[in-house]
């Protein structure tokens, strides 16, 4: 098995092995980081193949700096936020505010797991989603995000509030819809 390092190495004198190999290793990890901002199976998977192209088009930039997989990723995050400005433009729902955002403390012993996390992140609105996925999910902080989004840096913290009060929301729903009282025999 070869090294990352070689893998790049002969992805870059254009083996189409390597690229092959290299692709069979990351797309089902990059595929989840499309996943988080497309709604759409099919639109994570053409943002996940175009997001390829560019990363077998640009590897002469890799500079062996920080991981090979964070830069696979952060050309993955771009492919997806493109895909998400050519079918439904960010600003359709970067302003839009939901009445009765309640912030409701959701319950710690939530038997929530990762799926039905993913299920709550992909409902929120576009704007919503995007901004969470970037921050809480990628690490990318408010003047990153602004710049990436063509958004104010108010608007990136106004996205993020407003997405954990919806989330927190849901799970309140969810643990009331899940908590069902024990009838006592008297």
């Amino acid at each position: 098995m070869l090294s990352e390092t070689d893998l790049v190495a002969e992805c870059r004198r254009g083996n189409p092995r390597a690229q092959k190999v290299l692709y069979d290793r990351l797309a089902p990890a990059m595929l989840g980081v499309c996943l988080r901002y497309l709604r759409h199976p099919e639109d994570a998977e053409e943002a996940l193949v175009l997001g390829f192209v560019k990363v077998f088009r640009a590897l002469a930039q890799y500079r062996h700096e920080g991981s090979f997989r964070g830069w696979v990723r952060r050309i993955m995050i771009n492919e997806a936020l493109g895909q998400l400005r050519r079918k439904q433009p960010l600003h359709v729902d970067i302003d839009e505010c939901h009445d009765g955002v309640a912030t409701m403390a959701a319950a710690a012993e939530s038997n929530l797991d990762a799926a039905d996390l993913q299920r709550l992140i992909q409902a929120l609105p576009t704007g919503y989603r995007t901004v969470f996925n970037l921050y809480a999910v990628e690490g990318y902080n408010h003047p990153e995000i602004a710049a990436l989004l063509g958004i104010s840096e108010g608007t990136s913290k106004s996205q993020l509030s407003k997405a954990r009060a919806q989330l927190q929301r849901q799970l309140a729903v969810l643990h009331h819809s899940s908590f069902q009282p024990q009838s006592y025999a008297a």
